[in-house]
C-alpha cells in the first residue's frame, strides 16, 4: 500500500515567536524544515514535532544558505517568518542601520526565495510572506523597519506577478504588533505597559498562514491582513538601537 503524500515545507524564523506556531500549525499535514539560528531551540521543536527536523542556517551568510537550500531535494511550502526590526528615527538613523535590516527583512528573502524557486516550480507550491502592517503603513519612529517592509511587498508582488506562469502562488500575510517576547522588550524600551491581551497571539497569526497554505490552487490569496480585535495602546517613539530578530 503506498503512503500517502507529505508535502514539505520550510519555515524560518522557526525557533521562537511566529515561526515556532506556524511550524506547530503545519505540522500535522507538513514535513517540516524549521529554519533558523538558534540551534538548541530548533532542535527542541523538532523533539515536539515528529514530521520536522532542524534547518539551521544564518541566512545574511549567502554561501552557508546555498548550501542548505541545495540539500533540499523538494519543496511545496516556503514560509518566510524571520525578520529583524529595530526602531528610530530617520534622521538619526546612520546608513549602517538601513543595510543590516534590509539584508534580513529583505535580501535574505529574495535569495533564499531564488535558491529554492526550482523545486517551488516543480511542487507548484505556495511561498508566504509574513510581512507586517508597517508594510502598509509606516508612523514616526518606524522608517527603517517599515521601509524594508514596504520594500517585501514590493518583492511579493512582483514574485506574485513572475510566478503565477508557472504555478507558484505568493500570499503575503501583515499582521499587526503580536504577543512575543520581542514585542514585550519593545514594549519595556518604549517606556509602554504590555499586555499581551492588546495584541494578536501568534497562535492566530499561525492559523491564517495554515488557512492560506490550505487555500485551493485555484485560489489566489495574494493578501491577508490581520489585526487584533481588541486595539492595542499608543507608543511612544523609540530612538534607534541595536537590531533585534523576530517580530
Amino acid at each position: 500500500m503506498s503512503q500517502t503524500y507529505r508535502p514539505r515545507a520550510l519555515v524560518t524564523g522557526a525557533s521562537r515567536g511566529i515561526g515556532a506556531a506556524v511550524a506547530r500549525a503545519l505540522a500535522p499535514n507538513h514535513d517540516l524544515l524549521l529554519g533558523g539560528r538558534d540551534r538548541d531551540a530548533l532542535a527542541a521543536l523538532a523533539a515536539e514535532l515528529p514530521s520536522a527536523e532542524p534547518w539551521p542556517v544564518e541566512l545574511t551568510d549567502g554561501k552557508a544558505m546555498a548550501r542548505a537550500a541545495a540539500a533540499i531535494d523538494g519543496l511545496d511550502v516556503l514560509v518566510h517568518s524571520a525578520g529583524a526590526w529595530e526602531p528610530g528615527l530617520v534622521g538619526e538613523t546612520a546608513s549602517e542601520t538601513w543595510r543590516r535590516l534590509f539584508e534580513v527583512n529583505v535580501f535574505a528573502v529574495a535569495e533564499l526565495t531564488r535558491l529554492l524557486l526550482p523545486a517551488l516550480r516543480t511542487a507548484g507550491g505556495r511561498i508566504v510572506m509574513i510581512n507586517s502592517s508597517a508594510g502598509r503603513r509606516v508612523s514616526p519612529g518606524r522608517g527603517v523597519y517599515g521601509a524594508s517592509k514596504f520594500a517585501l511587498r514590493a518583492l511579493a508582488d512582483a514574485l506574485h506577478a513572475e510566478e503565477a506562469a508557472n504555478g507558484v502562488l505568493v500570499t503575503s500575510v501583515y499582521p499587526g504588533r503580536v504577543a512575543t517576547d520581542m514585542q514585550r522588550r519593545v514594549a519595556a524600551e518604549e517606556g509602554n505597559a504590555y499586555d499581551a491581551d492588546d495584541y494578536l497571539s501568534p497562535e492566530a497569526v499561525a492559523r491564517v498562514v495554515a488557512a492560506a497554505v490550505a487555500a485551493p490552487p485555484e485560489v489566489d490569496l495574494t493578501e491577508v491582513v490581520v489585526y487584533p480585535a481588541r486595539p492595542s495602546r499608543p507608543t511612544t517613539l523609540p530612538r534607534s538601537r541595536p537590531p533585534r530578530r523576530g517580530r
